[in-house]
């Protein structure tokens, strides 16, 4: 049996300029962390030759090709597991549609454990680069290539694309009041970020400034200036509602409205828009009025992660 866990992300700015088709001309950044929240992937050998694949629903197939969990049967074809397995996932929050990267930290993750299953032990890196393979040249999803690199290598990162770009080290007093400004709700809408992702209408002024906005973020993160970083982010969201139709919407306005009103320096929709986590940045001694004024929907406490995706168990 193998287990892999493989971490959740928050992006805080820079969001599309990941996508290949502006960053190899002018090279993207993001500002992004993978956060203790995860998706589980336990593989196991079966007696029988029969595949069986559990998420929401359960396969079972004799062959690698009839799995209908695309990311399921790339990874298999990929890693050269042909038979004999049950692969099963375990999530931390609602899957598809939640902002969180899931997608990618599924990827990602049944990467990992069919590669350990093998007896093959791959770098983060190669991780990364095989996820962004699948989902993107072979599957064809139209998405941009920083959750597959943040999943696979963890902790609080500046993505420089195409060229690498690396960890930002916190002092333990920054790193605690990040983690005690930033707090995420559940606006209940989940929604396919390829649908929304599909619809943008995005040009190089937009994404430039996305890349300065990421720029001015990580220099606030590392100074500990949550404040600013706040104020960027608010930017960046009312910037990006302009981009599509489907980005925000009554529920989500309102959410986020709400909590402007209660002090929240402020914030954005994780992932695409449309739905999933609300993020917001707020000061620490703002966190109950916040609460208080989005009682109605659910928080999910979560703190910064400094792992990838890991192997807990391989017997």
């Amino acid at each position: 049996m193998v287990i892999s866990q493989t971490p959740l992300r928050i992006s805080f700015l820079g969001g599309n300029t990941d996508f290949p088709e502006y960053h190899k001309k002018y090279g993207g950044l993001v500002l992004t962390t993978a956060i203790d929240k995860y998706v589980y992937c336990v593989v196991t050998k079966r007696f029988d030759d029969q595949i069986r694949v559990n998420y929401s629903i359960k396969e079972i197939v004799e062959k690698v090709s009839d799995v209908k969990h695309e990311m399921v049967r790339e990874a298999m074809i990929m890693t050269g597991v042909e038979k004999e397995v049950e692969i099963s996932f375990l999530s931390d929050v609602p899957g598809e549609g939640s902002g969180l990267g899931s997608s990618s930290a599924v990827t990602v993750g049944v990467l990992n454990a069919l590669h350990t299953y093998k007896g093959d032990f791959v770098s983060a890196q190669r991780l990364a680069e095989e996820a962004c393979v699948i989902e993107r040249d072979i599957l064809k999803k139209p998405i941009g290539i920083q959750d597959q690199y943040i999943c696979a290598l963890g902790g609080l990162r500046e993505l420089v694309f195409p060229t690498g770009g690396g960890v930002i080290n916190l002092t333990d007093p920054i790193r605690d009041e990040l983690n005690n400004s930033l707090m995420l709700f559940y606006t209940g809408i989940t929604r396919k970020s390829s649908d929304i992702l599909s619809k943008l209408s995005l040009d190089k002024d937009t994404l430039d400034r996305n890349v300065s906005l990421a720029r001015d973020g990580i220099e606030a993160i590392k100074i500990g200036d949550v404040e600013v970083l706040g104020n960027l982010l608010h930017e960046y969201w009312e910037t990006k509602k302009t981009l599509s139709s489907g980005i925000s919407n009554i529920v989500i306005d309102q959410m986020y409205q709400t909590a402007l009103g209660r002090g929240a320096y402020g914030g954005k929709i994780c992932g695409a828009g449309g739905g999933g986590f609300l993020l917001l940045v707020v000061p620490p001694g703002k966190r109950n009025d916040i609460r208080i004024g989005l009682s109605g929907y659910r928080e999910l406490p979560f703190r910064l992660a400094l792992n990838g995706s890991r192997i807990i168990l391989n017997i």
